[in-house]
């Protein structure tokens, strides 16, 4: 599976840029996944509900299923969060995983900059594996290619290219 990480300042775009390459990598032929990560707590469950009461009965995991999908909630209860490498490895396996966030890790990213925003844009130096910026301004001198933040096929095409994944035909 190759990985692409998305990463940038809260409200700078990088939701809405994952989810406008997205459908790009799925006309290109591949399968995609994505991971999110947020500092804040998840809670899927609602007190009463079956699986509420399952994960304070002490379940470690417990599988919502339908027939339209199915859902695992997996209880840290004090453990330290799970590396990405760990959440990858507990994946399906697809052709592309589209990561936002996990800023720390060393996956292939896009910074996504948006200027207009007014947040300052992180230190590109400072971000392992760092093989892009997409920015809404030039950025004369960055330390790697600047693509147009409003241009997702720029950013697929580009992505494809420096992931060795197959373009499409």
């Amino acid at each position: 599976m190759k990985v692409l990480g998305f990463t940038g300042p809260s409200g700078s775009g990088k939701t809405t840029l994952l989810i406008k390459v997205l459908p790009l990598f799925r006309a290109a032929g591949l399968t995609v996944s994505t991971v999110k990560h947020t500092h804040h707590t998840v809670d899927l469950d609602q007190p009463g509900k079956d699986t509420y009461e399952h994960r304070m009965a002490g379940a470690e995991e417990v599988v919502l299923a339908s027939t339209a999908r199915f859902v695992i909630q997996h209880e840290y209860r004090g453990a330290d969060e799970l590396p990405l490498e760990a959440l990858l490895a507990r994946m399906a396996p697809v052709d592309l995983v589209l990561v936002e966030g996990f800023r720390p890790y060393p996956q292939p990213k896009i910074l996504i900059h948006r200027a207009a925003s007014g947040k300052p844009m992180p230190d590109p130096a400072s971000l392992a594996g760092l093989i892009a910026i997409a920015s809404d301004v030039a950025l004369p001198g960055a330390p790697v290619p600047v693509l147009p933040l409003n241009d997702p096929q720029a950013v697929c095409a580009f992505a494809l290219q420096a992931l060795s994944l197959p373009s499409p035909q």
